[in-house]
């Protein structure tokens, strides 16, 4: 019975022990669960420091939302677990099963989904603040326009219920709203000062002002659906709320609004040191183009020291041979109707003279001949020193006299380096002179003119004597001659030697005088008569036919208004070279103003234009023939059947007369068929209603021949020759 009670009360003992264990491990989990709380998860959004942001660091959520509803929360018993809301607004938020709770709201609101919500008690007083630009007029309240942040659209339902005729634009970022508020979309923008105290330290913000005026507060709270489960959380938020001091939140709130959070970024230092940075760009890229300059012009220097070794002659300063050669090329394609000459010079005592007085004489002496031939070189003229006492010279070909003057200034002064210093020692120089001809300016080959100059110089020397000679005797006096004919043509024009004479043209049956053609003849006070079959091609080819014609046209209308002030009307023709057609001046206002200025009528001023013109400028001719015409003058085809004869021209070129040349009618040839062509071109001519005259008449029986097949005008020595204007103005 003893062991039975004894049992029973060790059962009952145990039954104790076990339950006091199970309390205590039920107190201790307890108390371990109480510690830990439940996990709340937090939505917010991390775009308003320094309310609500990340962490540069630990890439933690913090702010003093983030510190507020912690500690309201842990006072309620629960754990927090803060996350970044992906959803564009806090409406939206509201409806993500993943948030417990979200926030910031100023009140309750309803989701996106139109589900009704339930917020906390307020956490803090949130000051909102409007910005402005600096000097703006702000309108009432009422009727202001006012940007917010999208994510803010909760907090935009509170202000449109506190000012309902306020209008409100979302945006999605701070920098949209300012750019909106510059472009005038916007009067203000709308945010908490707690966040407006970490956007205005951006620099390129410095122009926005807040308006104290305008500040109003809003709650700070936390919301979720109005559930059970969300009254549930919202009324333990509430009692933990209810706990937080107020020194508490005074202490968070002075915390991260005393720290500097904001971060410059790359523009905000350039927005802040952009002059400085400028400057500094500036002066990098000033330097680097210094160094570069620099370093080209050292460049161009070192080219340039090259060369003048490669270019020039180092001990006389002169071209070298390579110099000499491109230097040669240069201004002969630039000056193509300047008759030149090359010249090889050597001195055949010159090994003498370096052994006699030594090779610094012999040096002197070369320097001596670059620098006298320099002094009288135009620009458009070369020296080179190829070899040893070997000079080459290019030089324009100015006459006679000039040739003789180059001698005695640069040749003798050498020839008497040594005389004229007290030693009786000559200097003994051949030279070979080549005269370019109008091939070398086709294809300029230096080499192969240096080479004939040097045959010229190699016979001087061979022959034992000194002095020079022309490889092309010919040539040099043809350009010696042309060289005359240019140079004194600007003195012919004023002084009387070019004349205008007339060749007159009769009508072979009443053998009367009906006009004239007026031709230029010049009486050189040195040269005599110079033909007109030479200093015409001289002078187009030198680029002066058109001073002649002008000269010639310009009497021939002084003439012409002379014989009609004494009552004698006649009509000349004028020749007209196809060089005197440019795309730079208008020759037919030219004649315009000629006729104007002498009071003459069109028809007394005949335009002659040979039919080789007409052949090689066939449409710029065609164009000017017609636009003459149009101005009332006469245009007569010359020299038609001259051998260039393109009958084709007669049907695109509106001439009015044709001068047939007789050429066909002299010299040797089946005289029958001559006359046939003669024939059928007079025939054809008349059937295309041109008048016709025949040039080159010498003989009755070819002014017969002409008057048979119907050819009155005629022109020729048969009649009259040229004649100067005193004695043609004696003819009737």
């Amino acid at each position: 019975m003893k062991d039975r009670n004894k049992t029973k009360k060790s059962i009952i003992s145990f039954f104790f022990i076990l339950l006091a264990v199970l309390c205590f491990v039920s107190a201790t989990s307890a108390a371990d669960i109480n510690e830990e709380g439940v996990l709340l998860k937090v939505g917010v959004p991390t775009d308003r420091c320094p309310v609500f942001y990340r962490d540069m660091e630990t890439g933690e959520i913090t702010g003093i939302g983030a510190d507020l509803i912690s500690l309201s929360a842990r006072n309620a018993g629960y754990r927090v677990e803060l996350t970044e809301i992906k959803e564009e607004t806090l409406k939206a938020a509201l409806d993500n099963k993943e948030y417990d709770i979200v926030m910031p709201f100023g009140s309750a609101i309803t989701s996106a989904s139109g589900a009704a919500s339930i917020v906390t008690d307020n956490l803090i007083q949130t000051p909102f603040t409007l910005v402005t630009e600096e000097k703006r007029r702000f309108p009432p309240l009422n009727a202001a326009k006012v940007g917010m942040l999208k994510s803010l659209s909760g907090g935009a339902e509170t202000v449109h219920q506190l000012y309902p005729g306020m209008e409100i634009t979302l945006y999605q970022n701070m920098a949209q709203c300012v750019q909106a508020l510059h472009d005038g979309e916007v009067d203000a923008l709308l945010h908490n000062s707690y966040v407006w105290s970490y956007i205005l330290q951006k620099p390129s913000y410095s122009n926005l002002s807040v308006q104290p005026s305008a500040m109003f507060s809003m709650d700070f709270r936390a919301g979720t659906l109005d559930d059970l489960k969300g009254r549930e959380i919202i009324d333990r938020l509430n009692a933990g709320i209810a706990e937080m001091k107020d020194t508490q939140v005074q202490a968070i709130v002075l915390d991260y609004t005393s720290r500097r959070l904001y971060k410059y970024d790359f523009y905000d230092y350039l927005y802040e040191y952009g002059l400085v940075l400028g400057l500094a760009v500036l002066l990098i890229i000033s330097l680097l183009i210094i160094f570069v300059m620099k370093q080209h012009a050292i460049h161009l220097e070192q080219e340039e020291k090259m060369r003048q070794l490669i270019d020039y002659d180092a001990l006389t300063g002169v071209w070298s041979l390579k110099g000499f050669r491109k230097r040669v090329e240069e201004i002969l394609q630039a000056h193509p109707d300047i008759p030149y000459f090359i010249s090889y010079n050597n001195i055949r005592n010159f090994k003498f003279i370096n052994d006699s007085f030594g090779m610094e004489a012999g040096d002197e002496l070369l320097r001596f001949w670059a620098e006298t031939s320099l002094k009288v070189l135009g620009e458009n003229e070369a020296i080179g020193r190829i070899e040893g006492d070997h000079f080459v010279v290019l030089r324009e070909i100015r006459g006679e006299e000039k040739f003789i003057e180059d001698e005695n200034n640069v040749l003798n002064s050498v020839k008497n380096f040594f005389v004229n210093r007290g030693k009786d020692q000559s200097v003994q120089i051949c030279s070979g002179i080549y005269v370019l001809t109008p091939a070398d300016y086709q294809k300029i080959d230096v080499d192969h003119m240096l080479d004939f100059a040097r045959v010229a110089e190699k016979r001087v020397k061979e022959s034992g004597r000194e002095g020079y000679e022309f490889y092309n005797p010919r040539q040099w006096e043809k350009g010696k001659r042309t060289s005359d004919i240019v140079s004194c043509f600007s003195q012919a024009l004023t002084s009387g030697e070019l004349k205008v004479w007339y060749h007159p043209q009769v009508d072979y049956a009443t053998r009367t005088v009906i006009g004239a053609e007026a031709l230029c003849r010049w009486n050189h006070s040195k040269l005599g008569w110079i033909s007109p079959g030479e200093f015409i091609p001289v002078l187009e080819e030198a680029g002066y036919i058109f001073d002649l014609d002008s000269y010639v046209w310009e009497t021939v209308c002084k003439d012409l208004k002379r014989w009609n002030d004494q009552g004698i009307r006649r009509s000349v023709s004028v020749n007209l070279s196809r060089k005197d057609i440019r795309g730079d001046f208008d020759i037919v206002k030219h004649f315009c103003d000629l006729i104007s200025r002498y009071e003459l009528q069109p028809d007394q001023l005949r335009i002659e234009i040979t039919e080789t013109a007409y052949v090689e400028e066939g449409e710029i001719l065609a164009d000017t023939t017609k636009r003459l015409e149009d101005a009332g003058f006469m245009v007569e085809m010359d020299d038609f059947g001259s051998g260039y004869s393109s009958l084709h021209m007669l049907k695109e070129i509106p001439v009015d007369r044709i001068k047939l040349d007789l050429h066909f009618l002299e010299g040797k040839g089946d005289m029958e068929k001559s006359r046939i062509i003669v024939r059928y071109m007079i025939r054809m001519v008349r059937s295309l209603g041109m008048k016709l005259i025949a040039e080159g008449v010498e003989e009755a029986e070819q002014a017969e021949f002409l008057h048979s097949l119907g050819c009155k005008e005629m022109q020729g020595f048969y009649f009259y020759k040229p004649m100067p204007t005193e004695e043609f103005e004696k003819l009737k």
